[in-house]
């Protein structure tokens, strides 16, 4: 059974344009009403982040789920995983979030959290969908849910991030650049970091509706690594738009991504005596310079599809702990039940206090390959498999590889374009066989 509006994160697309248009989210509300009424659950919280358009779709959505007899507790601005956190401690039927998370101001979305804090269940997904089709219908006046505002959301979540490292561990003396990408995480961001007594520097914590993302935040570094240099700071620290994934920038100026950061966290784990024969998840995009790295320090690793859902999936299939992307989502199912930026960065300052280590030195122990990423646009969806001379020049280049690089050919989920990648030691050749591997496959499927 496939999903009509749900992806694998939720509902994104461009505002005004179905179904990201106010129409089609009050229904969504009455229908994800409904489809938790007939659970008997009545109580829904909604989160969002900075940009503009999340005025007018927390008021539809509001008022589709009072329809529906669900209440509604307001939190405001607030960054992703607060609102998974949010609604296991407030007992909430689910949660939702308003978001378009990376994207910029003019795209929006809605993701929704289960009351455990987890990606909602497929089926009620599909009964969502199901519902969006029938006739809308408003409940009796005495049985409308009510909606309030949460007064103290910021400070509750605030304290739960302080209380994914030690209780007695402090920050002291560290002066760190902290870049909010004028998104969800402006106001905790550096509240968390300053309560924990850290020096910070605080950029992209001025949003005005139409800023957030713009040319700052973790998909932006270069402005971060400008305020490193120029702070003389120990760190930097940048969050996407709604807070779920964070790059650092050490105090060198160098950019340290997921993998890097996933690679570290791993380590600590380790030293801490808390993976306990436990292993790593990434993905297939995962750089296989990690990958080569935990195995020279007896961890096991294991690729999931591209997409946090998968990363998840699997760290809970194999009972591990700790996984992520390269972008800098990174899951720690150890401390919460999704991807946060600002826990996953207390992490990596834990391993640099525990370590007396700095993250450049701490990120050394892993050597990144060169990596070269080709689009190449095709016709049509095909399966690639079947076609012989495209595998016949993949086997090629993974014999000239070895042991020490990595081949992929991926079709896009959303566009008419075949990734290819390719990853090795030596950076000249690693670019020749990818523009080699990209022209077969230009000529065999575009």
């Amino acid at each position: 059974m496939t999903r009509k509006y749900f992806g694998t994160d939720g509902i994104r697309g461009r505002v005004g344009q179905s179904p990201v248009d106010p129409e089609f989210m009050l229904k969504l509300g009455w229908a994800a009403g409904k489809a938790l009424a007939h659970e008997g659950k009545r109580k829904v919280v909604i989160g969002k982040d900075t940009r503009i358009s999340g005025y007018m779709f927390e008021s539809a959505l509001q008022a589709g789920l009072s329809a529906a007899g669900v209440s509604i507790q307001l939190l405001g601005p607030m960054p992703t995983p607060a609102i998974a956190y949010l609604t296991r401690t407030l007992h909430a039927s689910a949660g939702i979030v308003i978001s378009a998370s990376h994207n910029p101001y003019y795209d929006n979305g809605i993701k929704f959290f289960s009351a455990q804090g987890a990606k909602l269940p497929d089926s009620v997904e599909f009964e969502i969908e199901h519902l969006i089709s029938q006739p809308m219908t408003t409940v009796d006046s005495a049985e409308l849910g009510k909606a309030s505002r949460m007064v103290d959301a910021g400070g509750r979540y605030i304290e739960f991030c302080k209380s994914t490292i030690p209780l007695q561990m402090e920050f002291n003396g560290m002066k760190i650049v902290l870049d909010c990408g004028h998104g969800a995480t402006y106001f905790v961001g550096p509240s968390v970091f300053r309560e924990l007594g850290a020096n910070v520097v605080a950029i992209g914590v001025e949003p005005d509706g139409l800023n957030i993302n713009k040319d700052c935040g973790s998909t932006k570094p270069s402005l971060l690594q400008a305020e490193v240099l120029k702070h003389e700071a120990d760190l930097g620290i940048a969050f996407d738009g709604d807070g779920d994934r964070v790059i650092m920038v050490d105090n060198k100026g160098e950019v340290v991504d997921g993998d890097e950061l996933l690679y570290v966290i791993a380590l600590a784990r380790k030293s801490q005596g808390a993976l306990q024969g436990a292993g790593v998840v990434g993905t297939l995009m995962t750089n296989i310079g990690m990958e080569i790295a935990l195995n020279e320090n007896d961890i096991p690793f294991a690729r999931a599809r591209v997409g946090d859902r998968y990363v998840l999936e699997l760290l809970r299939e194999n009972n591990w702990q700790v996984g992520g992307e390269s972008s800098g989502h990174l899951i720690c199912l150890d401390r919460t039940t999704t991807g946060d930026g600002i826990v996953s960065a207390l992490q990596v300052m834990q391993a640099m206090l525990e370590s007396g280590r700095t993250l450049h030195e701490l990120k050394s122990g892993m050597r990144k390959y060169p990596q070269v990423m080709i689009n190449v646009a095709i016709a049509k969806k095909v399966d690639i498999s079947a076609n012989e001379r495209v595998c016949a020049e993949v086997k090629k280049i993974e014999q000239v590889l070895g042991a020490k690089g990595r081949v992929l050919l991926r079709p896009s989920g959303t566009e008419p374009v075949v990734r290819v990648m390719v990853e090795g030691r030596d950076p000249v050749e690693v670019d020749q066989l990818a523009n080699e591997l990209a022209a077969v496959v230009k000529v065999a499927l575009g």
